[in-house]
């Protein structure tokens, strides 16, 4: 079985860039490079991994490429353009000469206009992307499904990721709304779906395996075995425990899939869906 992590970010620290990490996420206010995620990655028999965007700049997607360039084992990128820039067809054309970049994202979860994605000159940029052969993570918030499922039914071609299932609230046990927002995103076969970040969105110090069923549930029967994919969310879930602990809770939940079903989630779906060079 080939293993990929298919959501994680490095990252050089900067206080003022990254003050989104808080005082209370003091775990992660530090450098992390992928020496220090390539020994969990071998200690959990995981092949290679996809690393995403941690800044809004093009200077990230440079960082980004030279770790890939120095470090096999990232076998694809997850990087950033101005989607509503003039000439971001021209950034797009300049970012296809790197195969490791395999598609963009923005941090839409954190965007004043919480319909952002429905701008016009948003959506040219999106438009270009299939042209181009890039993948579209989407980070949102649960208050942003019925914008999102707006904007996927317009780009039935587009390849579209849900990262961290939307982020639910896990910590209040809450499904209302999000449970329903999910089903009508995975009504759309180009939409898929990473189990990843979960552990950031429970009680950091008390989760239990069992705080994460009910989510887990419905974005397995709602996307189906063919549109899910690991994603450790490293080094952000170390605010809530450690890799090892956060990888065990999923496995536990995944050994009741077939082999078939497992082989897709851990490793096959990234492959296909960022086609991946394995």
């Amino acid at each position: 079985m080939y293993k990929i992590d298919a959501h994680q970010h490095f990252w050089q620290y900067n206080p003022v860039r990254d003050s989104w990490i808080t005082d209370d996420m003091h775990a992660i206010q530090r450098d992390f490079l992928p020496a220090d995620l390539l020994q969990l990655l071998l200690h959990n028999h995981i092949h290679g991994c996809i690393a995403v965007q941690s800044d809004q700049s093009e200077a990230d997607n440079e960082f980004l490429l030279k770790q890939a360039q120095e470090n096999p084992f990232i076998k694809g990128i997850v990087g950033w353009v101005d989607l509503q820039a003039p000439n971001v067809e021209d950034r797009l054309r300049y970012y296809r000469q790197y195969k490791k970049i395999k598609g963009f994202r923005h941090v839409l979860q954190g965007e004043p206009q919480r319909d952002m994605m429905l701008n016009d000159a948003f959506k040219h940029g999106i438009n270009l992307l299939n042209k181009y052969g890039f993948t579209y993570d989407l980070l949102i918030l649960c208050d942003q499904l019925s914008y999102t499922e707006k904007l996927v039914s317009q780009f039935p071609d587009q390849a579209f990721i849900i990262d961290h299932l939307a982020k639910p609230d896990i910590r209040n046990h809450q499904l209302d709304g999000w449970q329903e927002g999910m089903k009508a995103l995975a009504s759309y076969p180009n939409v898929n779906c990473k189990v990843s970040g979960m552990v950031t969105e429970a009680d950091w110090h008390h989760w239990k395996e069992a705080d994460f069923t009910p989510y887990l549930d419905v974005v397995f029967e709602a996307f189906g075995p063919n549109r899910v994919m690991f994603g450790s969310d490293w080094p952000v879930c170390m605010v809530a425990g450690g890799y090892n602990q956060m990888i065990k809770m999923v496995k536990n939940y995944v050994k009741k899939l077939s082999a078939h079903e497992q082989a897709l989630f851990w490793g096959d779906n990234a492959v296909k869906i960022y086609q991946l060079e394995v």
